[in-house]
């Protein structure tokens, strides 16, 4: 599963990277306005914003992105390592339940 996250802190990326990794995801991180971030955000399959911690336009470009290609997102005031990890439990438990149901067959 890849995932971007849009903000955070520069020096918590490495611990943004083990908690992925521990949960077996791709995390591919924007600390820094990026230009096109539409077009590198369009081969994800989520994203999360940490909303205290990244410009308002790269926010709206993002969250725009997300909508145009139907991303789930993921939107905290928090950067912490624990609200990514709370994030990326969510999204397993999700594709877990989205898995069951599809090879559910009556």
């Amino acid at each position: 599963m890849n995932i971007a996250l849009i903000g955070g802190i520069n020096r918590l990326e490495r611990h943004y990277q083990e908690e992925a990794l521990r949960a077996g995801v791709d995390l591919k991180i924007f600390n820094i306005s990026e230009v096109n971030i539409g077009a590198k955000l369009k081969q994800v399959d989520a994203l999360v914003i940490f909303t205290n911690m990244v410009s308002h336009t790269m926010k709206k470009q993002a969250v725009a992105a997300a909508r145009a290609h139907r991303i789930p997102l993921f939107m905290h005031h928090s950067c912490g390592v624990c609200t990514l990890r709370d994030c990326l439990n969510c999204l397993m438990i999700s594709n877990s339940n989205r898995l069951e149901r599809e090879n559910y067959h009556v």
